[in-house]
């Protein structure tokens, strides 16, 4: 058995994935897109766990927590955004979530990690009144929540934008970035009002470059606290450090950007290693190891995103490095050279001549249809599915990291539609000219290798997967 990226299954469209090891198994709690939607996140949370020694193997829990279940979401209008969970002071666990634009944090509670729980409140003043409801509060977005070694809950929240129909609702609220709150033991009574701890690009403070934006996500590294967050550019994964939970931050870097920018110097957006789009993620800790939780984009939107890790190296001072997107992220190390492989597990992914683009902003499906992209044929459901890459053009590359060669001959098939053919190369030199639903004998050096497919041909390709043999 080997784990790919995306880690779930193809049908499956979970994104601002939490990983939490509660007991002897990895939880991931995220939102939950539909495949073919028009908006985000517009089905309810589930959750998905694997033990913590195969990483590879992942267990469908099942819906853990419906929008309706929320007595101002009777009628299911709200869709539920970014979700994170802890494990209380009194041994139970808390869902903390909120409802798309609407401006408050709402908590469930259950005595399992993958149950079914229940609405258990809305985070709140001393006074009774929720949070948000002021006007010049902070704007309530993506919680993440930590409680700490001392018992102690820490609620971490941020938006950078400015989203208009919020200040409709009879008051005005402000996004000046990350905000951190001690809560009082019943999880959602605050006991130290919200303070601006990551300011937003253009304020004093701002982390340059890589000034807060969204996807807040805590955990402790080492005995220091580590904030986790989506940065201005809207593609990467960042992270700050500090001694302290609520204050004195230094940033540290990035953990992992979907097109491998701010590796080896490159930050030009239109040569990216992938389409770009929003992420959001968490970090994972099993023995020695580390892991960064984020998601990829498909379907040329930001409607159908899929949950993706990679693991971590670390500095000599105790941080971390950025990782590269591939697509074995979860496997322990390359896949083996011989096999069937889909080509959803696609790790970089460019049009003809390296070119990319983002997939969120106006007019996206007409910028991009000279653009490849992954999708699937039928509707959204929870079944096997067929995903695939289309539009394939002339020049048009998909990419997959890394498999480990033995030296000998091999043969490579594919499987796709289309009149033409696949360039294959490892990065360095052509290997070979793959004939669409053909084969070709070939010889790849031993070693640790990626390989790039190219299509070649004046017709449009679909690409569904290749053996090697």
């Amino acid at each position: 058995m080997q784990a790919f990226n995306p880690y779930l299954p193809s049908w499956e469209y979970v994104p601002d994935g939490e990983p939490h090891v509660f007991g002897d198994r990895v939880y991931v709690y995220g939102s939950h897109d539909a495949f073919g939607a028009p908006i985000f996140c517009v089905n309810d949370y589930v959750c998905w766990s694997a033990s913590v020694d195969d990483l590879r193997t992942w267990r469908y829990e099942g819906v853990i927590y419906q929008r309706r279940q929320d007595p101002g979401n009777k009628l299911g209008i709200r869709s539920l955004y970014a979700p994170d969970v802890t494990k209380g002071p009194d041994g139970r666990y808390y869902l903390y979530y909120a409802f798309d634009f609407l401006g408050e944090i709402g908590v469930a509670v259950c005595d399992t990690p993958a149950g079914k729980y229940q609405f258990y409140g809305k985070v709140h003043h001393a006074n009774g009144k929720t949070w948000g409801k002021k006007s010049g509060e902070q704007f309530p977005f993506d919680p993440g929540v930590l409680t700490d070694d001392d018992g102690k809950v820490w609620l971490y929240s941020g938006f950078a934008t400015k989203v208009p129909f919020v200040a409709s609702r009879w008051h005005d609220l402000r996004n000046d970035g990350g905000v951190v709150m001690e809560l009082e033991p019943d999880m959602v009574t605050i006991r130290t009002e919200p303070k601006v701890l990551f300011p937003t690009k253009g304020k004093p403070g701002a982390f340059p470059g890589h000034a807060f934006f969204e996807a807040s996500s805590i955990r402790k590294v080492d005995g220091r606290y580590c904030f986790v967050y989506s940065g201005e550019n809207n593609h990467e994964l960042c992270y700050a450090m500090s001694d302290r939970p609520d204050g004195d931050f230094t940033y540290g870097g990035v953990l992992v950007d979907l097109g491998d920018l701010y590796m080896n110097g490159n930050t030009d957006e239109q040569h990216a290693n992938n389409y770009l789009g929003n992420t959001h993620g968490g970090l994972l800790n099993i023995g020695d190891d580390w892991y960064i939780f984020y998601h990829r984009q498909t379907n040329r939107s930001s409607y159908a995103r899929q949950a993706c890790a990679e693991k971590l190296k670390r500095t000599a001072d105790g941080g971390f490095l950025q990782a590269e997107v591939t697509s074995c992220g979860l496997n322990g190390g390359p896949l083996r050279g011989k096999g069937t492989y889909e080509a959803r597990i696609a790790c970089n992914l460019w049009a003809e001549g390296h070119t990319t683009d983002r997939v969120d902003g106006a007019n996206v499906k007409k910028r991009l249809t000279a653009h490849p992209y992954f999708t699937q044929t039928g509707a959204d459901r929870e079944s096997d599915g067929d995903q695939y890459i289309a539009n394939m053009r002339h020049g048009a590359t998909a990419g997959f990291k890394y498999f480990a060669f033995d030296g000998s001959e091999c043969t490579i098939s594919l499987t796709g539609t289309g009149t033409g053919a696949f360039e294959v190369s490892d990065g360095e030199k052509q290997i070979a000219v793959v004939p669409i639903n053909g084969q070709t004998g070939m010889k790849i050096e031993a070693g640790i290798k990626p390989l790039y497919f190219t299509y070649i041909g004046n017709d449009t390709a679909s690409f569904v997967s290749f053996s090697i043999a």
